[in-house]
């Protein structure tokens, strides 16, 4: 595994969902704050995303955004202000008059009736009680624009990602069709979705002279050879008996220089960072399988249960079988 693949499989819960909607005319609809991740894809026309809290953000054909922490926001037919904000339809009540099936081909629309919009709209469901930093870092808004003279400033990309626009295409396809299979097809696209847009922030800001990219940031750490080697290693096998010795010689570097740049880029110290991803994903492991607390210990690296649970309390503030029958208890309720 990586560290993107890691960070997303951590958090992530249940099936992502999503719908195909097309609109004309004049419209206006608020999703609500979401304790997960939510994003929109604009397959045709124009609208305005406009979030709380943040920038209007204009979005045309290809564009892709991710709203990784949930954020509430309208999305309409152009800029709204105040009055018109506070009269935005929730969105489940518009979605439905909208249509979340895609209609036969309409006949141009008069310009005073706004041009048709069809997108795909979803929501991915997220455990945030543990999650990675990267995701954390990432920005209220992903803008990821289809076109290179789109970029905004939003965080957005300079230009399009093939991958990215191969998943929007086929995702749109399967959204609108409900072809044979779509019921496995359309979850793993939507998992590809969204590693194609952390990749392509991460990716951007990477980037030398990027907005984001200085010391102490992820896209710094993934992009830095020395740091990405000792990540890798350690997200590869985070059970492997690691020593700071180990991991130099695996970055190819001395002990000092590993401890100073992985310190500086990911914010503490490789064994520490060590710990805790083994106890992060301890806690994925609890909630996602039903394995005995002595395999679970022995996949994260620990020799027996009464030092995982030790190591569990220290992190979590309760043991590895209290959190599991915590989960029990909120996901019955």
């Amino acid at each position: 595994m990586d560290v993107v693949s890691d960070a997303i499989s951590a958090v992530r819960i249940g099936r992502p969902s999503s719908q195909r909607v097309r609109v004309a005319g004049s419209w206006c609809t608020r999703l609500a704050p979401y304790d997960g991740a939510g994003f929109h894809v604009v397959l045709e026309g124009h609208c305005w995303l406009l979030p709380d809290g943040g920038d209007p953000v204009e979005l045309g054909p290809g564009d892709a955004v991710l709203l990784p922490h949930g954020t509430g926001h309208v999305i309409a037919d152009g800029p709204a202000g105040a009055a018109r904000l506070a009269r935005a339809v929730p969105f489940e009540r518009w979605r439905d008059g909208a249509g979340s099936r895609p209609r036969r081909p309409e006949p141009p629309a008069a310009p005073e009736d706004g041009a048709p919009v069809e997108m795909l709209c979803g929501k991915y469901r997220l455990d945030r009680s543990h999650v990675h930093p990267l995701l954390a870092e990432l920005p209220p808004l992903v803008h990821l624009p289809n076109r290179a003279d789109r970029a905004d400033g939003s965080g957005g990309t300079g230009g399009p990602d093939p991958g990215l626009r191969s998943a929007i295409a086929l995702l749109g396809h399967e959204v609108g069709e409900r072809l044979p299979g779509s019921g496995v097809a359309l979850p793993s696209l939507l998992d590809l979705l969204l590693v194609y847009m952390i990749r392509s922030w991460t990716a951007e800001n990477a980037a030398p002279g990027s907005r984001v990219g200085a010391a102490g940031t992820w896209p710094a750490a993934l992009g830095d050879p020395v740091t990405a080697a000792a990540l890798r290693a350690l997200h590869t096998d985070p059970a492997a008996p690691w020593t700071i010795e180990l991991l130099a010689a695996e970055a190819g570097v001395s002990r000092p220089t590993l401890a100073r740049r992985f310190t500086a880029l990911v914010g503490r110290p490789p064994m520490a960072y060590l710990t805790w991803w083994r106890l992060t994903r301890a806690a994925a492991l609890l909630r996602d399988t039903p394995d005995p607390l002595s395999a679970v210990a022995r996949r994260v690296g620990y020799s027996t249960p009464y030092a995982f649970s030790h190591a569990f309390r220290r992190e979590f503030g309760t043991t590895p079988g209290q959190y599991r029958a915590g989960l029990a208890t909120a996901t019955a309720g």
